[in-house]
């Protein structure tokens, strides 16, 4: 392929692509137009990824740590009969203490945020209805 041919063809998609990205910023500056997004997200979806969340917060709180008291027995008991698995089981231990620990963390910011998120959307839907209401505007022109 010569060089005219390929920068016709760099030139024709990069032209294709424009028109996408200019067809995408007019359905976004039109509030969506008349296209029919495939990607929605709702406050009751939101609310639910965070309920999810909060549950696995839960379980994994109750479940996580429960043997942590007997580990550490079994661990120091290896120790002190001068096995080397009680370091060892410590050292386990204290990874899966650290990695739940931080899946707790995460669950717990995530339903935090989405519990925000809903409650602030709404209040913005709520500003936006009142603000930008046919009265509210027609008010400004008369």
């Amino acid at each position: 392929m010569s060089f005219d041919e390929m920068w016709g063809q760099a030139r024709s998609k990069a032209a294709t692509r424009q028109q996408s990205s200019m067809e995408l910023n007019q359905l976004a500056a039109s509030g969506g137009g008349g296209g029919d997004s495939d990607y929605t997200v709702t406050s009751p979806d939101l609310k639910a990824v965070g309920n999810d969340a909060q549950t696995l917060y839960h379980h994994l709180e109750t479940d996580a740590f429960h043997a942590g008291a007997q580990t550490d027995k079994a661990a120091n008991d290896l120790n002190t009969d001068g096995f080397e698995t009680g370091a060892a089981l410590w050292t386990a231990w204290d990874k899966w203490r650290s990695q739940s620990e931080a899946l707790l963390s995460a669950c717990a910011h995530i339903h935090n945020h989405l519990e925000d998120t809903v409650i602030t959307h709404a209040k913005h839907e709520e500003i936006l209805v009142t603000n930008l209401s046919v009265e509210e505007i027609d008010k400004h022109f008369k």
